[in-house]
């Protein structure tokens, strides 16, 4: 009993509430302008072609992914206040530029902006987060991170429509604008990194002093090449990594259409199924994140794997709306079991000195099997039909149970 109190105790904490508040309201905020405001804003209001709107959520996406990395090894130095009060500054910018500006360029560099912008966020929760519960709530605090996000990419599409008034759109920036101030005001209470000398994870002086000379992006390509040589990290993990978005990013842009063009669902239906597999994985969140630090993430990953396979083929292959009810339900669950899981896993491996940066590679790494996924999405609907990326899907998983197979019988040897 004492020891689960303790582990509570670990995962929430006033840092880790901190870190769920930004994760939270700047999910909410991407999701609100890449989801509702924009498509709708930069074609309708503002007349821009619809190459250019593709091309503004593209490089929103390319920013944020590209610059994990870079952002990762600045936070292990400057601290994660630092880091992340610099990105909503920049992200607040980018809000205010999107508002006021009417041109192509002016709406592509916002964009640009909002990614890097953005990018300090996961490195810095994910690192924050882990560091601050320790090795035996990974799981619990991973539950903690992904159900903040979930929650916050929900909400943010659907509440941000009760301020576009008669086709304004200034009242939901204005509110995109308060969110971002309240979310700068909680950042300016995080550690600095002053607090994180003192805690004494500001990295191995041996790897600083190989790289003290140079410019600073010499000495940031120089540290990452010896961190890559030092990670023990099966091989496997890096394929494993990119697949694991991947499978998502393979949904992504053809869901909506599918609900509509084959399952023939309305706008109100589709909602409300997004609602109940979404809210089955949020609930299951927590409770799968403390069997993870109670009985470890190996046989819950191997479940969650095949049960996500087996109910996306599934879905692909009917359009009873009765069944489909049971598969939304099991996919929520498999979700829910690989989400916590998977990061307890890969946490395994991040050393805590350089915890910021080793997450920002891994998470640029999956990002980019995100945008793979997305794009291989369209030419599978348009090539093979439109069961053909949940049946690809469904394959994914598939292949990531059998890598999962042989990473786990690596670490098992390492332990040993």
């Amino acid at each position: 009993m004492k020891a689960w109190i303790h582990a509570e105790q670990r995962v929430f904490t006033p840092f880790i509430f901190r870190l769920m508040f930004i994760l939270f309201f700047i999910e909410f905020m991407k999701g609100a302008l890449l989801v509702t405001i924009l498509p709708v804003y930069m074609k309708a209001y503002l007349g821009l072609p619809a190459s250019v709107v593709g091309w503004v959520l593209a490089l929103q996406y390319a920013g944020d992914n590209l610059f994990r990395t870079p952002m990762g090894w600045l936070i292990d130095r400057i601290g994660h206040r630092a880091g992340i009060v610099v990105g909503v500054i920049l992200s607040g910018v980018s809000v205010w530029i999107m508002a006021t500006a009417h041109t192509s360029w002016a709406m592509l560099g916002a964009a640009a902006l909002l990614g890097i912008g953005t990018s300090p966020l996961w490195p810095s929760v994910i690192s924050g987060a882990t560091s601050q519960a320790g090795d035996h709530s990974r799981g619990s605090v991973m539950s903690v991170v992904y159900a903040a996000w979930l929650s916050g990419t929900g909400l943010g599409p659907v509440v941000i429509n009760f301020f576009i008034r008669d086709r304004s759109y200034n009242p939901a920036f204005l509110f995109l604008m308060i969110v971002l101030i309240a979310v700068l005001g909680v950042a300016l209470f995080l550690p600095d990194k002053s607090r994180r000398a003192k805690d004494g994870r500001s990295g191995p002086r041996s790897t600083k002093k190989t790289v003290s000379t140079g410019s600073l992006w010499t000495r940031l390509r120089s540290y990452i090449a010896r961190v890559g040589n030092t990670l023990q990290v099966s091989r496997l993990l890096y394929p494993a990594l990119f697949l694991q978005n991947a499978t998502i990013g393979l949904l992504a842009p053809v869901l909506t259409l599918y609900a509509s063009e084959v399952l023939h669902l309305s706008h109100t239906m589709y909602s409300v199924f997004l609602i109940y597999g979404g809210g089955i994985a949020i609930l299951l969140l927590y409770p799968v994140g403390k069997l993870v630090d109670r009985f470890g993430s190996k046989w819950l990953l191997h479940i969650g794997y095949l049960l996500g396979s087996a109910a996306l083929t599934l879905f692909a292959a009917t359009d009873e709306l009765v069944i489909i009810w049971i598969i939304v339900a099991i996919i929520g669950m498999s979700y829910a079991m690989i989400i916590p899981s998977w990061n307890a896993m890969v946490a395994t491996y991040v050393p805590g000195h350089i915890r910021a940066l080793v997450w920002g590679f891994f998470l640029t790494i999956q990002g980019s099997g995100m945008v793979a996924g997305s794009v291989v999405s369209g030419y599978l609907w348009d090539m093979f039909g439109p069961q053909s990326p949940f049946f690809a899907s469904g394959g994914v998983l598939a292949t990531l149970f059998v890598l999962h197979l042989f990473i786990s019988k690596r670490q098992k040897v390492m332990v040993r």
